[in-house]
């Protein structure tokens, strides 16, 4: 529990859940909302910001340097590895390539354990943390657990993470040299999400899954922050994301919110494109139709793990984004994410996973159609390394060198 003294100067003030409006207050340790299950969503006293833009920039050294926008108030509860800060590497022969003024990756694999995850955890933890939490869980596609159970040890926490077989190797065995309690469950991550749910009930572990936690779109926000600063307090032009839960959308669309809300950004916002893949796209069929809400995806089937999730519970507010930033969505094969992680490795010796070259693929698909304007800059989320399917990728190109 957080008691008097030394803060972070964080100005959150209470948590409410966007469904039925329903408040709490900073304590609670229960998710989702206790009244209809609806997701929760720190709140913030903008008005007593006692801090400038230019203030932010000189930190320069982690996601904390946003720490006034970020819900923990005891520096001592913050549980780093020095998350965040990521490069915005610029990309000018890929540019050229598709005809517009600049491209660029935000390179979230330069993290600590090589994904946007470690945000999103190290805000939840930290959470946790401050509460006194020794038990976290969570269900995943493989990277949230690998990062949970990281920050979870740093944390000194136990930590139960339930994951299908399907994963990769590289998580799971990472989950396990992290002393987390690994679960794998038959089938897809809906069969690891429902042995996650019983198991938690059951134990009663406190909750750092996928928008149950209110904490983890806070930290992938500060991506956003990182974008529009590095723009020098603007907006690119367009953002492309590859979209699972759809985290790290929700989180720069927030980050955007909040900085246009301080009078910090007076700049439209960048269009939020949202890339999946044929055999998963419950999103960009929903925005293809004008629905607020998508529909579940039967059968998923994609080897690109971290953007197959066939009912993402945050769909309104992804939708929400999208149309209102003047976004689109598109859909690419396994193939092509598996043709753009080379493109991305020989064009500008970015290293991406087959989940993150989702994004690029889609990227390609939108200049294709003429979404992008030749002076327009283009902003693609490389969420996770190369590594993290390196065997894949490798397999892939030397495939692709006996064909050619």
């Amino acid at each position: 529990m957080h008691t008097d003294g030394e803060t972070t100067g964080t100005v959150v003030s209470h948590i409410t859940c966007r469904s039925c409006g329903e408040t709490y207050d900073l304590d609670l340790t229960e998710f989702p909302c206790r009244e209809c299950g609806g997701i929760l969503d720190p709140q913030y006293d903008y008005d007593a910001l006692d801090i400038t833009p230019e203030e932010w920039a000189a930190r320069g050294d982690s996601m904390w340097d946003y720490r006034e926008l970020l819900p923990v108030r005891d520096p001592d509860a913050i549980v780093s590895m020095g998350e965040g800060a990521t490069p915005l590497v610029n990309a000018p022969r890929l540019a050229e390539d598709l005809g517009v003024d600049g491209l660029w990756f935000k390179d979230e694999g330069q993290n600590p354990t090589n994904t946007f995850k470690d945000r999103g955890q190290a805000a939840a933890i930290s959470c946790a943390n401050e509460q006194g939490v020794t038990d976290v869980a969570l269900n995943s596609a493989g990277n949230a657990g690998q990062s949970a159970s990281a920050y979870a040890a740093r944390a000194g926490m136990n930590c139960h993470v339930f994951l299908n077989h399907q994963a990769g190797k590289v998580k799971k065995s990472l989950v396990r040299a992290h002393g987390a309690d690994l679960h794998l469950q038959e089938g897809k991550i809906g069969d690891a999400g429902a042995a996650f749910t019983e198991a938690a009930a059951e134990h009663g572990w406190y909750s750092v899954k996928t928008f149950q936690t209110p904490y983890r779109h806070e930290g992938k926000k500060t991506m956003g922050y990182e974008v529009f600063e590095a723009f020098e307090w603007s907006s690119p032009d367009h953002i492309v994301y590859p979209t699972g839960g759809g985290v790290g959308l929700i989180g720069i669309w927030k980050a955007y919110q909040e900085l246009r809300e301080l009078g910090w950004l007076d700049a439209d916002p960048p269009k939020l494109h949202v890339a999946q893949t044929t055999g998963a796209a419950p999103v960009v069929e929903a925005i293809e139709e004008g629905r607020e809400e998508h529909e579940p995806w039967e059968n998923p089937d994609s080897i690109a793990r971290g953007v197959e999730i066939p009912d993402p519970g945050a769909s309104p507010w992804m939708l929400e984004a999208v149309f209102e930033s003047g976004g689109t969505g598109v859909t690419v094969s396994d193939e092509e994410a598996f043709d753009a992680s080379l493109v991305a490795a020989r064009e500008a010796g970015v290293e991406m996973c087959v989940t993150s070259a989702v994004a690029l693929a889609g990227t390609m698909e939108l200049a294709a159609e003429g979404v992008f304007g030749p002076d327009e800059d283009v902003v693609v989320i490389n969420t996770g390394a190369g590594a993290k399917t390196a065997s894949k990728i490798g397999k892939h190109a030397a495939n692709s060198k006996k064909g050619a």
